[in-house]
């Protein structure tokens, strides 16, 4: 009994002791809370004042895990989230009982199937494609479904070494993003598309020019097949490309050419480029130098602002053309953008593409120029819509990062993502472990060809890119859909049925 008494007086102290450090804690939290300036909330509810904030930084989490719908979350909502970890995992993606999209919401494409498709044993596959006629070393591009640009730095080293082991394992490209070539881009053997941004990450010169000697020394990597020209990406428009400062160590420093621990923050564009006369004279440079496709990668805020340059192109002769042209929705994404150039600027890539594809089409280089569109393209329908509205090629950089982990917990900017994938935090990058992640980055990108291709095969053709408008209708205010043709004529619809 005395043993039960010890025990008992000594849980006793245990719990004084507790609620005297609470107390000492709430009056110490009182004190900073209503000397403080910054924060009018805890000033006038001191230490309570404190709970807000607190909520609002974990509302995100429970909305994500209990209150949001499979399909109400932004950017990604659960449904297309969880078809790429399915798709990843190699796992069959069938469902069961009955669709839960709503088909009614305005915008929403729906395909349309032919009354006879093609037998079973007449799949529709994909055909490899040529970019670069005039190169002197074109690239054959085998995949329309590709890895956006997502550079070194932004993302990890297991995260783009996974993504070039994928690239390869799958037969698709890699976009090293603006910021150089790793040798982790070359790790896995994966065909690479070199993106230049405005500050020339990897071929500049110390005072931030193109530099030739250094540019051709990377076109002489064979796996490097092609040079993309950023102008500009969708969740930025306007504005360079921002590397806090925390992502820049040694290695990153080097490659790319900057300070250690100094916010890399590249120009809104290129110096070299003041019109659309320049900008071909400086794609006929880079490709003169390397011998190698080179195009570029824009947001369009007007189309007709792009009428000067074809009628440039015509002109001048299609050897002055860009090999290609990649389109950024301005809803692309990021790991680091001003809110007001993310939510704000830039066409949605539904209204993008199609225009910028007419615009190419009306002037006759359907088949000299390939138009990739990119921005928030994720699931098959997502990629099949494109192509149906004149997309040679498709690339996602969000779909591929879902595919290696991410549980969108937009910690991108901060050095702190819990998956590994944006963080060079070396504790968080264990989680990521390649040998596993390479496998299911190639699982994605076969399912969404896989599924692409399905979808081909039900309109009644006999590869994907022979989609067309027509094969597409898109849901309007009233629920009621029709033809995308309705919505925007195909220009070349005559010559190209």
């Amino acid at each position: 009994m005395d043993l039960v008494f010890e025990i008992l007086g000594f849980l006793a102290l245990v719990f004084v002791l507790a609620i005297g450090i609470v107390i000492a804690l709430a009056l110490i939290f009182f004190v900073i809370d209503k000397t403080q300036t910054g924060d009018a909330i805890r000033r006038n509810y001191p230490v309570i004042g404190r709970f807000r904030g607190l909520f609002t930084t974990l509302g995100e989490f429970f909305r994500q895990y209990f209150f949001a719908m499979d399909r109400e979350e932004m950017p990604f909502n659960r449904a297309q989230r969880d078809w790429v970890g399915h798709a990843s995992k190699g796992k069959g993606n069938t469902i069961a009982f009955g669709s839960t999209r709503n088909l009614n919401v305005a915008g929403t494409p729906i395909f349309v199937p032919a009354a006879f498709p093609p037998l079973d044993d007449q799949f529709a596959a994909t055909e490899p494609m040529q970019i670069g006629p005039y190169c002197r070393t074109p690239y054959m591009a085998r995949s329309i479904f590709n890895i956006s640009g997502m550079s070194y730095g932004a993302i990890s080293r297991p995260a783009v070494e996974a993504l070039s082991r994928g690239a390869a394992e799958a037969g698709i490209w890699l976009n090293t993003g603006e910021g150089g070539l790793s040798p982790y881009h070359l790790s896995g053997g994966c065909d690479v598309v070199y993106q230049i941004g405005t500050a020339k990450y990897g071929v500049r010169t110390p005072d931030g020019a193109l530099d030739d000697d250094k540019l051709r020394k990377m076109a002489e990597t064979e796996q490097v097949r092609m040079f993309e020209l950023k102008l500009a990406q969708g969740a930025k428009p306007g504005k360079g490309g921002i590397l806090p400062g925390a992502k820049v160590g040694p290695e990153i420093a080097e490659i790319r050419g900057i300070t250690v621990g100094q916010d890399s923050i590249s120009p809104n564009r290129h110096r070299e480029v003041n019109n659309y006369g320049e900008l071909l004279d400086f794609i006929g440079h880079i490709r003169e130098v390397t011998g190698k496709p080179v195009g570029f990668k824009t947001v369009v805020g007007s189309s007709e602002a792009w009428d000067e340059m074809f009628e440039l192109i015509v002109e001048r002769g299609a050897e002055s053309a860009p090999d290609f042209i990649t389109i950024d929705g301005g809803e692309g994404g990021t790991g680091a953008a001003p809110m007001p150039l993310m939510d704000l600027v830039g066409m949605p890539i539904r209204e993008a593409l199609t225009r910028m594809v007419d615009l190419r089409d009306r002037h006759g280089l359907k088949q000299r120029i390939r138009i990739i569109a990119a921005g928030k393209l994720v699931n098959p329908g997502d990629v099949a819509w494109a192509i149906c509205a004149g997309a040679d090629f498709v690339t996602s950089a969000r779909g591929f990062m879902f595919s290696l982990g991410c549980i969108q917990a937009l910690k991108c900017n901060r050095n702190t993502c819990p998956t590994g994938i944006t963080t060079h935090d070396k504790h968080l990058q264990k989680g990521l472990v390649v040998e596993d992640k390479y496998m299911k980055v190639a699982n994605y990108a076969r399912q969404v060809i896989k599924e692409v291709e399905t979808i081909a095969h039900s309109v009644g053709v006999a590869e994907p890119r022979l989609m067309r408008r027509r094969h597409v209708r898109i849901v309007q205010a009233d629920g009621t859909s029709i033809p995308l043709t309705k919505i925007r004529p195909s220009v070349d619809a005559a010559q190209y049925p």
